[in-house]
């Protein structure tokens, strides 16, 4: 049988976590989740989906008068005629701060907060789970059609400058700001360190896409690295000479590292000997960043929004910055570049003189 990739590792990981979060759903639900799988809705996706819908069950569970008597498994999708456009803004108010019990400490709470993003999300799996019940004929109202999606507010990007990607790097091969504790390991872990922020910087890919990639995915004959999308679409990224150089150090590193049974094919390995973790990437972005821009909260998504913004001001090409990212949809981009292009349209005004001077 051949080697699975890491996004198939992912996947099928994915799977069996969701089909345990369905156990903990009213079973009528199980019915719109293979709607959902049938239309190629993300693994991802639909996990974000059951836990919404989980949190939106054990609410009206336990404050909606006519179902409190009812438990996760008794509910029918008839109930959710029972549910007004009152019940759904309670709950999405409610969800803007509540208190969660740790799941590692009894009678112990953590606080819990959704901004305009999580109950937009929320909001957002309710109404495709009502949308499908009243498409089957299950049910016959549908008040989260007549509930407004939160307003959110586009927040400015973060990014570097490219002095501050300076900083960043030579912090990574230098290590001089690390504390005395984090010096004793940068010896060992600097190449590829290096190799995983420049990489990143360099070519505006996802964290999670970095992660999965394979040695025999690098093409230096091309500069190109091959990566899997959202989705599961493969794409080649092309990358500059600093790049190659960054990853060829830390390749002929690598290659003196027994990666444990099963991470063999893996390019970036944690100290254990296994493919890094998404979380790892985090971690060590924010260690070196934390002490060289410390006016900015670095993150791999903001190096993400760094190769974007350098690429938009370099081509002026929205497409193309949407085509190396892989957004599905420019409009995405445009949204988050709109503020670059309002400056640019206001610079063309000054190249256009009416009368000489």
């Amino acid at each position: 049988m051949p080697e699975k990739s890491y996004y198939e590792e992912q996947n099928s990981k994915g799977l069996l976590h969701l089909r345990e979060l369905l156990e903990t759903l009213p079973p009528f639900c199980a019915e719109f989740f293979r709607s959902l799988s049938q239309k190629n809705t993300s693994v991802r996706t639909r996990i974000n989906y059951a836990y919404d819908l989980r949190l939106f069950f054990q609410y009206i569970l336990d404050n909606h008068p006519e179902l409190c008597e009812k438990t996760m498994e008794s509910l029918e999708a008839v109930d959710l005629d029972k549910i007004d456009t009152a019940d759904i803004d309670l709950f999405l108010e409610y969800i803007s701060f509540y208190k969660k019990e740790r799941p590692d400490c009894e009678y112990s709470y953590i606080d819990v907060q959704n901004g305009e993003k999580g109950r937009a999300r929320k909001l957002a799996a309710i109404r495709s789970m009502y949308k499908y019940f009243v498409r089957v004929q299950k049910i016959k109202t549908n008040p989260p059609a007549l509930i407004e999606t939160p307003k959110i507010h586009d927040k400015e990007i973060i990014r570097l400058e490219p002095n501050e990607t300076a900083d960043l790097l030579d912090e990574i091969e230098k290590g001089d700001n690390l504390t005395e504790r984090q010096q004793k390991f940068h010896e060992k872990t600097k190449a590829r360190d290096l190799a995983i922020v420049t990489l990143l910087v360099g070519t505006g890919m996802r964290v999670s896409e970095c992660v999965g990639i394979d040695i025999k995915d690098i093409d230096f004959k091309n500069n190109g690295v091959k990566v899997t999308r959202k989705g599961g679409n493969e794409s080649v990224l092309y990358f500059g000479d600093e790049v190659r150089q960054a990853l060829l150090t830390y390749i002929e590193q690598r290659s003196e590292t027994d990666a444990k049974p099963g991470h063999e094919n893996a390019l970036f390995l944690s100290g254990q000997r296994t493919r890094i973790t998404t979380r790892a990437v985090q971690n060590l972005v924010k260690k070196y960043s934390t002490v060289s821009v410390k006016l900015k909260k670095i993150t791999p998504h903001k190096l993400r929004s760094t190769y974007g913004t350098a690429l938009y001001n370099e081509t002026g090409d929205i497409y193309l910055v949407a085509d190396v990212l892989g957004h599905a949809d420019v409009n995405t981009t445009k949204k988050h570049y709109a503020k670059m292009e309002d400056a640019n349209r206001r610079k063309a005004a000054k190249f256009i003189k009416l009368r000489r001077d």
